[in-house]
């Protein structure tokens, strides 16, 4: 879990400088007009990505000793953290996960070839975002990167491992297949 660094806001939800209230306006217009629009990069941004840089480098020397594999280190994002994962796997080489997890939310462009493998999990009725899985999907597909994608008919912007009763409920185990497939998990012995 990778506590982060975000922009300053006032006293309360919603309350933002003028520029970031610009920038959230172009986040909602892309609720109300259903057109895809890229996600502004937001001011407290670049800390974010420096924080997510820093874990990944942490992680990476410390692998041996916590039993892991240096190689097989990957982010996974909900929301404003999906886009802070997309923005590590298509950022420096050096810094890049060697997978990311990007749920409801990561729309971030271009991606290269040599992207790591991505697993895209969003709802189809989610009030935010409801484009991004096919458009990121899309985005990782033509630049020759593997993904996968789950779109599921319900679970709105924020399913988790909470059940809910819809299809959504499913999508951690689904991720954890995928990371199987890939060989960056163990299969579990039956």
């Amino acid at each position: 879990m990778l506590k982060y660094r975000t922009i300053r806001s006032g006293d309360g939800p919603m309350r933002m400088p003028d520029v970031h209230m610009k920038e959230m306006g172009i986040v909602m217009s892309r609720t109300e007009t259903g057109r895809p629009v890229e996600m502004p990069r937001f001011a407290g941004e670049p800390h974010a990505i420096e924080d997510g840089a820093r874990a990944m480098a942490i992680v990476r020397q410390r692998a041996r000793e916590w039993g892991i594999d240096p190689h097989k280190v990957g982010v996974i994002g909900f929301s404003a953290g999906a886009y802070l994962a997309a923005d590590l796997a298509i950022g420096a080489k050096a810094l890049r996960p060697d997978f990311v997890g990007l749920i409801y939310g990561g729309l971030r462009t271009p991606v290269s070839r040599d992207a790591p493998p991505a697993f895209i999990a969003g709802a189809a009725d989610d009030e935010y975002l409801r484009n991004d899985p096919v458009l990121l999907y899309t985005a990782w597909r033509q630049a020759g990167a593997s993904a996968e994608l789950h779109l599921y008919e319900r679970g709105g912007h924020g399913f988790d491992l909470h059940a809910k009763g819809t299809t959504s409920d499913h999508w951690f185990d689904e991720l954890v297949w995928w990371l199987q497939f890939h060989g960056l998990v163990k299969t579990a012995a039956k």
